[in-house]
């Protein structure tokens, strides 16, 4: 408990109150946000946005590293290899955001990495990650990850290595992949409006957090298991140091909501969207919890689902738009809605969400007991 409170404190206060030093720094290095206002699009005006610090999300990473392991030190909890790979999946997405922001920044185009060499990024550290997490058995045979899909937990006929070995490896690949690319391209999406991929953001990681506490609490570890009887406990690696993670990124993320509530002070950035999305699918995919965490996030998803719909009616009606604009959150804007109102209520659907998909997973473990 100790390394989970400060993990989170240091967390906190890191982006809360260094934020505004890191801003200096990056406006000396001419990181401002470049605005796409096409002509022949009436889009909402974000002109005004148009110089706005960018790439923040380099902040609550590092903010989020420096909590997770001052909070081990203090605690006397080493990292552990899943600790390591949440960490990685955030350094890597957030890696593959940085360079589309920089590029934006340098050429001052709204244009940086194209999608596919997006994809190939985010498949480069999502794969490793995929495999490293197979890896490294406990004392009780147990790995970060597991070759099954899993909604509260793994399912035992969804084995991904039925089929044998090598086919096995493929299906989990592709499952692992196509998991970590989702995610982080939802979160990208989403980040439209001032605060509202930070605030989704907390309260998705934040619900995660609390079913890896839980999972900590009711863990397999040291139980006799009956053959042939399915427990209620739970057979997560490392739930304390994903939960230790988990509350340093959503605590990094509340300190930096300061500087990012409309009228945001800094943006995020494609680092900090797709780092946001990475964590998401390290968490979900650690925590055996994969298509539980399509609720749990499920404002995540609202974004680019309205992408795919506005795609989808444009070629089936033959140049009809469904939304004024898509992503979604844009389509309220030229609805006339208020900025603000639609970042406060998305939050509110974000929460509903969170707090679903945790009672959902409370209500299965009853069910078990």
């Amino acid at each position: 408990m100790r390394s989970l409170l400060t993990a989170a404190a240091v967390s906190l206060a890191f982006t809360l109150f260094l934020t505004p030093v890191f801003l200096r720094l990056f406006r000396r290095w001419g990181w401002a946000q470049v605005i796409r206002t096409p002509d022949d699009i009436h889009n909402p005006s974000h002109s005004a946005k148009r110089g706005t610090t960018t790439m923040g999300g380099t902040i609550f990473i590092v903010g989020a590293i420096v909590g997770y392991l001052v909070g081990c030190f203090v605690g006397n909890n080493p990292p552990t290899i899943s600790g390591l790979l949440v960490i990685w999946m955030m350094v890597g997405f957030g890696a593959v955001g940085f360079i589309d922001d920089f590029m934006k920044v340098r050429r001052q185009r709204s244009l940086g990495l194209t999608g596919w060499r997006k994809i190939v990024g985010q498949v480069a550290v999502t794969v490793p990650f995929g495999i490293l997490a197979l890896q490294f058995p406990d004392a009780y045979h147990q790995t970060p990850a597991s070759g099954y899909v899993s909604v509260f937990r793994d399912i035992p006929v969804l084995n991904l290595f039925a089929l044998g070995v090598v086919v096995g490896w493929i299906l989990y690949l592709i499952w692992i992949t196509f998991i970590g690319v989702a995610w982080s391209n939802s979160t990208n999406v989403t980040d439209g409006l001032d605060g509202l991929a930070t605030g989704i953001g907390i309260f998705t990681i934040a619900a995660i957090s609390l079913s890896t506490f839980w999972q900590f609490q009711q863990t397999c570890v040291g139980q006799a298991l009956v053959p042939n009887y399915q427990p209620a406990c739970y057979t997560t690696r490392d739930p304390l140091d994903l939960t230790i993670i988990a509350a340093s990124f959503v605590s990094a993320l509340v300190g930096f909501l300061w500087w990012n509530a409309p009228k945001a002070k800094v943006f995020m950035g494609d680092a900090g969207s797709m780092a946001i999305g990475g964590v998401i699918a390290a968490l979900s995919i650690l925590s055996h919890t994969e298509l539980l965490a399509v609720l749990m996030a499920g404002a995540f998803i609202i974004g680019p689902g309205s992408v795919i719909l506005q795609r989808l009616y444009f070629k089936l009606s033959r140049g009809k738009r469904l939304f004024l604009m898509s992503p979604f959150h844009h389509h309220l804007e030229m609805r006339g809605w208020q900025e603000i109102t639609i970042v406060v209520r998305m939050w509110i659907i974000a929460g509903m969400l969170a707090v679903t998909g945790i009672g959902l997973f409370y209500v299965e473990w009853l069910s078990r007991t």
